[in-house]
């Protein structure tokens, strides 16, 4: 799972973001000082840092500085500051994007995401073993880092449901998701969609990864029931 470091000395606003993101399925670790945030980061080892640029005792550029001489990971700048020139600091010091309060909890996720694509090749400090390895006794492999499915390390082309969809199959093996569960499981307006419609897109993922759609292997459904990852 992907771990962040939030540095927000707005303590609601804090608390607010770090529910959302845990929802969301990331780990989060939050702190209020730039200080704690120092001490934290070489422990926690944070896959991305979203922080505030106006800190209690501290400019956010500084804490920039001192994670950049350590790290490469992808630091997001948060601010209620829209003025240009602290856009450009922020950048120019080594942050990676910059985000202007107030804003969505859902754009915060989007910049995140974004930021994690762009650093999956070239960031060094934590190679992507951190990702669930390919099945030992199968083919198919999912990376959560790149939001990627391969099957014979050959990367397919699938929609972002029919991610979500495997995303949690192939997370618990041998557990039996009803429908429901895996309709709960994708976040937004997809929730809306008939029960039968999971039934569509496991067929459309069958087609892609299984050997033989019309026995599978993989993804079993559970008569009466739902579905379940085998591996």
């Amino acid at each position: 799972m992907i771990k962040v470091l939030l540095i927000e000395d707005e303590k609601n606003l804090a608390d607010m973001i770090a529910f959302f993101l845990e929802e969301e399925g990331y780990i989060t670790e939050r702190v209020h000082h730039a200080k704690d945030a120092l001490l934290l980061f070489p422990q926690f080892q944070p896959d991305i840092v979203v922080t505030d640029l106006m800190l209690p005792e501290t400019d956010g550029n500084d804490l920039v500085d001192a994670f950049r001489q350590q790290s490469t990971v992808p630091i997001l700048m948060i601010s209620a500051s829209t003025m240009l020139n602290d856009r450009l600091r922020a950048l120019h010091n080594g942050a990676d994007d910059f985000l202007c309060k107030p804003f969505s909890l859902k754009e915060l996720d989007a910049r995140i995401k974004a930021l994690l694509r762009r650093s999956a090749i070239t960031y060094s400090d934590k190679p992507l073993q951190e990702e669930k390895p390919a099945d030992v006794a199968g083919h198919v492999s999912v990376n959560e880092y790149r939001r990627t499915l391969f099957v014979d390390g050959q990367e397919i082309e699938v929609t972002h449901i029919e991610f979500e969809i495997m995303k949690e199959l192939y997370g618990n093996p041998g557990k039996v998701f009803t429908r429901n569960e895996l309709m709960d499981r994708i976040k937004g307006s997809e929730r809306a969609y008939l029960d039968r419609t999971i039934d569509v897109h496991i067929s459309s993922l069958r087609k892609k990864i299984e050997p033989d759609p019309k026995n599978p292997r993989f993804i079993k459904t559970v008569w009466g029931t739902g579905y379940k990852y085998v591996i």
